[in-house]
């Protein structure tokens, strides 16, 4: 939703932006392209995606400033960069393409690769440990808090059963054993909801969004522009909720009063976008 992103953060030639999410630079690219006076700084804690990232938008030279670090920390993280308060933030809440394709880094349930999914290579825990680690009990509730998912006791039970499991085709498999029936899934395959709380949980995903969210005003100018994008129910209702709880107080002005969707035409070209929400907010000029 690059294009909805851009309208929603109004960008000004001269501003000043922050990517928190950088990934590979596909926001952030589109920014600069805009920018001629302002600067942007790109966040992400993955360093494979910091140096893709940098590759990719050298060309922008100093309008471009971008540092390794989790965008729960982005008040600290823009204080060091030494950029005034800013015109607009992006946020985006999803994993990467690139790093979904990337069979080494376990976070895909179609491409056999280790169970990993950490974002940030540095993270102690991996998925294996979860789920070789954790007690049944444990790990049905994790399954149901962070995925949702129905039969977490029921997968709990096959995973605990099935252990030693270390490769994400193995984890598949345990899961599609343990549903009884597909029947409801309609898109999804039946190890979505093991997977993503397995993911949520390694890299402390709602904890850290709940951080950024904190703090995501304060580094704001009046009238500064904040662009979320959510791919999940979970992440969606604590965007969602800070947003209607922040136009109460007065602090902003909501720009999406229900959230933007992608086009059918992106959704067409790219079928992960299908679940992303966008909201938008401007922060009042007072507070």
């Amino acid at each position: 939703m690059v294009k909805e992103v851009l309208e929603f953060l109004g960008i000004r030639r001269d501003g000043h932006y922050v990517d928190a999410t950088l990934g590979t630079g596909g926001h952030a690219e589109a920014i600069l392209q805009n920018l001629s006076g302002g600067r942007l700084l790109g966040i992400d804690r993955d360093p494979e995606m910091v140096a893709r990232a940098r590759s990719r938008l050298e060309r922008f030279g100093s309008r471009l400033m971008v540092m390794e670090g989790n965008f729960a920390d982005v008040s600290r993280l823009h204080g060091e960069s030494g950029l005034p308060p800013l015109d607009g933030m992006v946020a985006d809440l999803g994993i990467n393409s690139v790093q979904l394709e990337d069979a080494a880094r376990g976070f895909s349930f179609d491409r056999p690769g280790p169970l990993d999914m950490r974002v940030d290579p540095a993270l102690p825990t991996t998925a294996a440990d979860l789920v070789n680690r954790s007690r049944e009990r444990d790990l049905a509730d994790l399954l149901f808090s962070l995925g949702e998912e129905r039969h977490s006791r029921r997968i709990a039970r096959a995973i605990v059963k099935a252990r030693p499991i270390h490769t994400t085709t193995t984890l598949a498999q345990v899961v599609l054993r343990a549903i009884p029936s597909r029947t409801g899934l309609r898109h999804l395959h039946p190890a979505t909801r093991t997977f993503l709380a397995l993911r949520l949980a390694v890299n402390d995903e709602l904890k850290n969004l709940t951080e950024f969210l904190r703090s995501a005003l304060s580094i704001l100018a009046p009238d500064g522009r904040l662009v979320m994008l959510s791919f999940h129910s979970l992440e969606d209702v604590r965007v969602k909720h800070a947003f209607r709880e922040w136009e109460r107080e007065g602090r902003v002005r909501l720009l999406t009063r229900k959230p933007a969707r992608p086009s059918s035409q992106e959704v067409q070209n790219n079928p992960r976008s299908r679940s992303a929400k966008l909201r938008a907010l401007e922060l009042a000029a007072n507070d």
